[in-house]
């Protein structure tokens, strides 16, 4: 959720906005209140002339020509009487309409000057501490992953109310979720956690168990760590609505005499990885 001159907002999305408030402004302050007041001056103007018609018949002795001057003076006061009715509306909404743009304004304002940023996380390191494939084609894994948050805004918190961390492999899930607990970010402040994520005979597709064994074969597996939760924005006293939060960490797994990781304890490799994760809102 980030500004649009900066980061990867949607500036056509506002200018809708803009257009449609725009639209309703001008509906609102002109074509229905012209709607509204033709219809009661129709009616108006319907009912004095059927009460003129009425007290006509009813009295036989005045003139004619009475009559229509009757008729003739009861349009002319429904015609005041719907410019006074139009100008009643147009006040009323144009009071309405000014309130809520003066409100939009200030909201857009303060959207503006204290949009938060989405906040950045890296992938310290990972340690397998098992990572097997059986026949037929399932996959027993256990790492534990270092992870770190840091919030980039100066005027703006975070609260993580739901995450959970996972590791993918071609796009299938072949952990369980781990859950983080929930926790609040301050200003420019950084949250490390180290969770531990793992699965036990997870069936594997036979395509990506083939592309397993072939990856596994060159010495590098590429896995995806990723983070799947829920989290919401503090500004001032103003806590937004929550936001689905979706991150994706490569990590790049080495076997064999292509190595790179330390060896931490009994049949566990630490890798010191400092990868970037992709983060959206």
């Amino acid at each position: 959720m980030e500004s649009p001159s900066r980061k990867n907002g949607n500036p056509t999305v506002e200018i809708s906005f803009v257009y449609w408030v725009s639209l309703s402004f001008f509906c609102c302050l002109f074509v229905f209140p012209s709607l509204i007041d033709k219809k009661a001056t129709s009616l108006c103007c319907k009912g004095m002339l059927a009460n003129s018609i009425n007290s006509t018949s009813h009295s036989s002795s005045f003139p004619l020509h009475f009559t229509t001057n009757t008729t003739t003076m009861s349009s002319k006061d429904c015609g005041s009487h719907g410019d006074r009715r139009r100008k009643i509306f147009r006040r009323i909404f144009a009071g309405i309409l000014i309130f809520l743009l003066i409100v939009l304004i200030i909201i857009l304002l303060v959207w503006a000057i204290l949009r938060p940023s989405k906040p950045k996380f890296i992938l310290q390191d990972a340690t397998v501490y098992a990572f097997n494939v059986s026949s037929p084609n399932l996959l027993t894994s256990n790492f534990q992953v270092t992870l770190s948050s840091r919030n980039p805004n100066d005027k703006v918190g975070i609260y993580y109310d739901k995450l959970d961390v996972y590791a993918t492999y071609r796009n299938q899930q072949i952990t369980l979720r781990t859950a983080i607990p929930t926790s609040y970010q301050g200003h420019n402040e950084i949250d490390v956690w180290s969770p531990f994520v793992y699965g036990s005979a997870v069936p594997v597709s036979p395509y990506n168990s083939v592309a397993l064994s072939q990856d596994q074969a060159t010495g590098t597996v590429m896995l995806m760590i990723k983070i799947d939760g829920r989290v919401r924005f503090k500004v001032g006293t103003f806590i937004s609505a929550k936001y689905h939060l979706n991150v994706q960490c490569p990590a790049y797994i080495q076997f064999g005499s292509r190595t790179s990781g330390i060896i931490v304890g009994e049949n566990a490799i630490k890798y010191q990885l400092v990868t970037r994760c992709s983060v959206s809102l």
